[in-house]
C-alpha cells in the first residue's frame, strides 16, 4: 500500500497552547479500544482521573466539562496526558486530528483539514502549485485499481491540470463545472444564503457572518488569487474520493466538484465583505470547515441541492 500527501503535509506542527480555537473545546472526544484498554492499565492519580472522567460505550469518550473543554486540556492550553504519560497516550482521535485519509485500493491519500488554523495556515502559506508527494509504504499486497477508481483519477487529473493554468481563478473554476457538464451552481448568494442559514450550526460567530453576506459582493480579489487557489485545490483533493462510495458515482463527483467551487465562492464573498487579511481568511475557512464539513447531515444537505440542479 502507497500513502500520498499534499506537499505541504510533511510541515505541519501542532501550535498547542498558541492555538485560539482548541480541537480540545466543543467536540466529544471518543477514544479508541486499545488506547481504553492502555487507559485501564494508568495507575495512580493520572489512573483516578482517568477513570473518573471517561464515560463507558461503544465507543468510551471522555466526559467534558461543563464549559465543554476536555477534562485534561489545562488552563495553559496544553494536554495533561501528553504532560504526564506522553504523546503516545493519546487516543486515536486526537492523535490524528486535523488529518483526514481517503482510502483506494493501492493507496492510501492523507490530508490536513481546514478546521485546524495550523493547517490553515499552511496551506494558505504556500504559493507553488498543490500536487502529492509519496511517503512511501507499508509493506502490504498493492492491489489494483478498479475501473472506476481508474476513471476518478482521470477526472480529477483533468480538474487539477485545469486549476493548475495561468487563468484567473474565476475562469479555471468555470472550466472546471464546464469540463463535467455543470451549469453555473444555479443560486443567487443570498439563495445560498438562506440554505447555509436552514443547516446546523453550531458557532454564534458562523451565523453573524452569514447574515452579513447577501450584501457582499463576490469580487475577483487579484491579490489573493494565490490562496483561493489553494483553497479550490484544497476542496477539490478532500472531496471528491467520496464519489466512489455512491451509487452514481458520475452524478456525484460532480456535485463535489460543484460543492468545492461553491465553498470558495461563499468564503471568497465572506472575506471580501470584511477586514482582508490572512489571519481573517483562515478564520472564516476555519468556521466554514468546521460547521459544514465536520457535520455529514449539512454536508450531504448542500450536496443534495447540488445534484438536484436547484
Amino acid at each position: 500500500m502507497k500513502y500520498y500527501a499534499p506537499h505541504y503535509y510533511a510541515e505541519f506542527r501542532c501550535i498547542a497552547n498558541a492555538c485560539r480555537h482548541s480541537c480540545c473545546i466543543g467536540w466529544e472526544i471518543d477514544i479508541d479500544a486499545q488506547t481504553r484498554e492502555k487507559y485501564r492499565n494508568v495507575s495512580g492519580a493520572m489512573g483516578k482521573a482517568l477513570a473518573e472522567n471517561i464515560v463507558e460505550g461503544d465507543p468510551a469518550h471522555f466526559r467534558l466539562r461543563a464549559d465543554e473543554r476536555c477534562p485534561f486540556l489545562c488552563d495553559d492550553g496544553l494536554c495533561r496526558l501528553i504532560l504526564t504519560l506522553g504523546e503516545d497516550s493519546l487516543c486515536q482521535i486526537c492523535a490524528d486530528h486535523p488529518r483526514f485519509r481517503n482510502f483506494f485500493s493501492d493507496r492510501t491519500e492523507i490530508g490536513l483539514g481546514l478546521c485546524c488554523e495550523a493547517a490553515a495556515a499552511l496551506i494558505f502559506g504556500k504559493k507553488d502549485r498543490f500536487h502529492l508527494l509519496g511517503m512511501g509504504e507499508d509493506g502490504a499486497c498493492v492491489e489494483v485499481l478498479s475501473a472506476q477508481e481508474e476513471e476518478f483519477f482521470a477526472l480529477r487529473d483533468a480538474l487539477f491540470a485545469i486549476l493548475a493554468s495561468e487563468a484567473p481563478l474565476d475562469v479555471r473554476m468555470n472550466q472546471i463545472l464546464a469540463e463535467l457538464g455543470i451549469s453555473p451552481l444555479g443560486r443567487t448568494l443570498g439563495e445560498w444564503c438562506d440554505i447555509y442559514l436552514g443547516l446546523e450550526r453550531l458557532d454564534a460567530a458562523w451565523t453573524e457572518r452569514l447574515l452579513r453576506l447577501p450584501s457582499a459582493e463576490i469580487l475577483p480579489l487579484p491579490a489573493w488569487e494565490s490562496e483561493f487557489s489553494s483553497l479550490l485545490a484544497y476542496f477539490l483533493y478532500r472531496h471528491l474520493a467520496g464519489a466512489l462510495d455512491e451509487a452514481c458515482f458520475s452524478a456525484d463527483f460532480a456535485a463535489r466538484a460543484a460543492f468545492s467551487v461553491l465553498s470558495v465562492q461563499i468564503i471568497r464573498a465572506l472575506f471580501a465583505g470584511g477586514e482582508q487579511t490572512l489571519s481573517e481568511l483562515i478564520e472564516i475557512s476555519r468556521l466554514y470547515s468546521s460547521e459544514i464539513e465536520y457535520s455529514e447531515e449539512n454536508l450531504q444537505t448542500i450536496l443534495d441541492c447540488l445534484r438536484e440542479g436547484e
